[in-house]
């Protein structure tokens, strides 16, 4: 069982920046093998912001390519997400995400999800 708590967040201006930061724990060494920041608002579903994969590899949504940046730091068990040139529709509620490799044996991936937090960017 995985837990995220997430940090950071509140309300920036246009052109500002944030930074989310989100804390696991409980995971099993090495089971991880997907990290993401997902958001919501009400006026959309709920999108793929970012992703890394325990490799290191990167995705973005276009909508924030060259704008965010997830990082990921090992020793402190935290999944960040550094947000600059910040625009009025990234404010959503933003959700950190883990993926883990099922802990039972021939059993399904296991998903977990933080409890969000809100990013609001002033137009």
């Amino acid at each position: 069982q995985v837990q995220l708590v997430e940090s950071g967040g509140g309300l920036a201006q246009a052109g500002g920046s944030l930074r989310l930061s989100c804390r696991y724990s409980g995971g099993i060494d090495g089971a991880i093998y997907l990290m993401a920041w997902y958001r919501r608002s009400p006026e959309k579903t709920r999108e793929l912001v970012a992703s890394i994969t325990s490799g290191g590899y990167t995705s973005y949504d276009d909508s924030v390519k060259d704008r965010f940046t997830i990082s990921r730091d090992k020793a402190k068990n935290m999944i960040d997400l550094q947000m600059n040139s910040l625009k009025p529709d990234d404010t959503a509620v933003y959700l950190c995400h883990v993926r883990q490799y099922g802990t039972k044996m021939d059993g399904p991936d296991e998903y977990y999800w933080g409890q969000g937090i809100q990013v609001t960017v002033a137009s």
